[in-house]
């Protein structure tokens, strides 16, 4: 027998994720989490492969990526219409403790069965009642003693010193024509099937929840939490099964008078402004000369007149038109302009004039070009370093569309910090930035620490998350490594711009700082006006 060790299961509804986003997240979650977690989601097209598959399984030329992967088994296919899930488990079988404490392997074929009968369970919940396995090959069947059975489910697993990734894929709604473009699985002898085609009508989110609810009675006997992609049409309505259904609130008018940690702070950023903040003046004189662009500006970050007269700030490169529109920032929206070969010598031309010891450099969000703007990020670093060499390099990079090359290109120039924001929690992710995706952001992060960098996040807070919601991405920070994160209140930069919802007073920013840094994130800085680079040279010096 294979039992799941008694560590917290994280469940976590994703939606629809690239697949080698999702990959690049099970690796960190494998490497660096100590815990248990389930990862479900879709995935757009793609078909897989394992180490040994056989390629040519493939039926034609593909009109889909292919991809070969660290699984067992043949070729696959994922797609709209499944529901995947990835369960990245400790396992102990109690027959092997000793042998796998002394580098010995579980039990490969035993995790499989576990993993075929919690969807066997589901199935039969669900209204399935001949549904089951066959002897000769891995996975849930319909029909499984008929001369003529069909696979309703694919396994596909890795084990390396008891612990798992890869995992199922259960067809609900997906079309059945793609399987005929590959031999599903090396099986040539029988067909592929979906609870569409077996009559049952259901959906993809009442196939999550079902799964999600039996995985948590399965793996979840040291508790286990659930969070969910909202603002979609295939999330599950899940209830954390903790901590009860999540609040609600009314938003706040824009006119609403803030409260006193925020309005004495804000009094004293306008002070500092004027003709007395000789660091301010000197900051806006050289970017001004030099033509350059500030976050701080274009985002109307309300610490600009204490970092600019400490004599830092942060530079943002690629212009100032933004791609995409999140629903909380104020950057240019307008088609963007061609990237300005003369920036990397402007901006480290900045940087020595300045006298600056750490330098942040971010960017604009450019889907417009083919690496997303990795390229200017580079000539940045390269000619910063290669002029003040002995300054300390912060970036804060969008997520290139999960290019691996793009990330390859920024992560190999070894930046002290790599900072990728998170910005929101799951359930409000699709209405914040509804062009980006929390698991892209959290396999951002991850192959970041896979390259050996010091790696920041940031999360907002005051648009309508719980504590409970905010303690589960900080969570998530920390399953994938997060070095440093920065928490702060969400401000509306204007009535276009999505509403508060309330406002978080300082001291439950210090309690989730405390939660955050007990979790494992070794430092966090969390405060009503922290942003992002908000003392970001201070936060990168390790404690003493």
């Amino acid at each position: 027998m294979v039992a799941v060790a008694e560590r917290p299961l994280h469940v976590r509804w994703l939606g629809r994720v690239a697949y080698q986003d999702a990959w690049a997240l099970q690796r960190g979650l494998f490497s660096r989490s100590s815990d248990n977690h389930l990862l479900l989601l879709e995935h757009p097209h793609v078909f897989t492969l394992g180490p040994n598959g056989d390629e040519s399984n493939l039926l034609g030329e593909p009109e889909v990526p292919v991809l070969r992967v660290d699984r067992g088994g043949d070729i696959t296919y994922h797609g709209p219409g499944q529901v995947v899930g990835y369960p990245i488990l400790s396992l102990v079988s109690r027959r092997e403790q000793a042998e796998v404490a002394a580098g010995g392997m579980i039990n490969t074929a035993a995790y499989v069965h576990s993993v075929e009968q919690l969807l066997i369970d589901v199935l039969e919940e669900l209204g399935m009642a001949d549904v089951g396995r066959l002897e000769r090959y891995r996975g849930v069947w319909v029909r499984p003693d008929s001369p003529q059975p069909a696979k309703i489910a694919a396994v596909g697993v890795r084990l390396s010193r008891g612990r798992t990734m890869h995992g199922f894929a259960l067809n609900v709604s997906t079309d059945l024509s793609w399987f005929k473009k590959i031999v599903p699985c090396g099986i040539k002898d029988f067909s592929v099937t979906s609870l569409e085609a077996e009559g049952l009508d259901v959906t993809v989110s009442e196939v999550a929840e079902c799964v999600a609810e039996r995985a948590g009675q399965l793996w979840g006997a040291a508790g286990w939490d659930m969070a969910a992609s909202g603002a979609d049409s295939r999330s599950p309505n899940i209830k954390n099964p903790t901590n009860g259904a999540r609040e609600t609130a009314a938003s706040l008018s824009i006119r609403e008078r803030k409260p006193s940690w925020l309005r004495a702070q804000l009094a004293d950023s306008l002070r500092d402004s004027t003709a007395d903040g000789e660091g301010y003046w000197r900051i806006k004189e050289v970017m001004s000369s030099l033509s350059l662009t500030t976050v701080c500006e274009e985002a109307g970050c309300p610490n600009i007149s204490e970092c600019w007269n400490a004599g830092t700030a942060t530079f943002m490169i690629n212009g100032d038109r933004c791609t995409r529109a999140c629903g909380f920032c104020l950057v240019d929206t307008r088609k963007p302009l061609a990237a300005d070969p003369d920036e990397p010598d402007r901006l480290a031309h900045a940087v020595r004039k300045m006298g600056l010891e750490y330098a942040v450099i971010t960017a604009v969000a450019r889907d417009d070009l083919p690496d997303g703007g990795a390229e200017q990020f580079v000539l940045c670093m390269r000619e910063l370093r290669r002029t003040c060499p002995d300054v300390a390099v912060e970036v804060l990079i969008p997520d290139f569309k999960g290019n691996p090359e793009a990330l390859d290109a920024v992560f190999a120039e070894q930046p002290e910090v790599l900072n990728h924001n998170l910005e929101t929690v799951l359930r409000l992710q699709r209405m914040v930035r509804p062009q980006a995706s929390y698991a892209r952001s959290l396999a951002v992060l991850a192959q970041a620490k896979d390259a050996g960098l010091t790696t920041k996040s940031s999360v907002m807070v005051g648009l309508g998350e719980t504590k409970d919601e905010v303690l589960e991405a900080l969570a998530d920070l920390a399953a994938v490594g997060t070095d440093i994160v920065t928490l702060g209140q969400y401000l509306r930069p204007s009535v276009k711009h999505l509403p508060v919802m309330r406002w978080w007073h300082p001291e439950e920013f210090a309690e989730l700082a405390k939660a955050g840094e007990e979790m494992g994130i070794a430092h966090v800085e969390a405060g009503p006006l922290v942003r992002s680079s908000y003392h970001a040279s201070q936060l990168h010096r390790p404690r003493a």
